[in-house]
């Protein structure tokens, strides 16, 4: 019995610093698991708001290219649209829209009658 406790009084420190290094191994696997499940629903959320500001800039195209015109105030909210969008990685069909509508004139054009 005597040679037991001379053993661990021994050697409790490398034991110590086995059982530290497996406790912060398994914390450590279990914070890369839940980073992992954090970024996939980060990268879903950007993917989604992504989608919902192209489909602004479309809708506001359709509807200012059927006016022939796009007001000052629809052209300051669309680059802030647009901005964000651009942010999140957007940069395809929704450019050109965006492009289209901030050259659009501001006032519609008088009308022979």
């Amino acid at each position: 019995m005597h040679a037991i406790w001379g053993f661990i009084l021994q050697n409790w420190l490398e034991w110590l610093f086995a059982a530290i290094t497996f406790i912060l191994g398994c914390l450590y696997r279990d914070v890369r698991k839940r980073l992992g499940e954090e970024q996939r629903k980060s990268t879903a959320i950007a993917g989604g708001v992504q989608s919902l500001l192209r489909e602004s800039i479309v809708q506001n195209y359709n509807k200012y290219q059927d006016r022939e015109c796009c007001p000052i105030y629809a052209k300051e909210s669309m680059k802030k649209v647009y901005e964000s969008y651009h942010g999140l990685g957007g940069n395809d069909v929704a450019t050109k829209l965006y492009n289209t509508l901030l050259a659009m004139p501001e006032e519609p054009k008088e009308r022979e009658e």
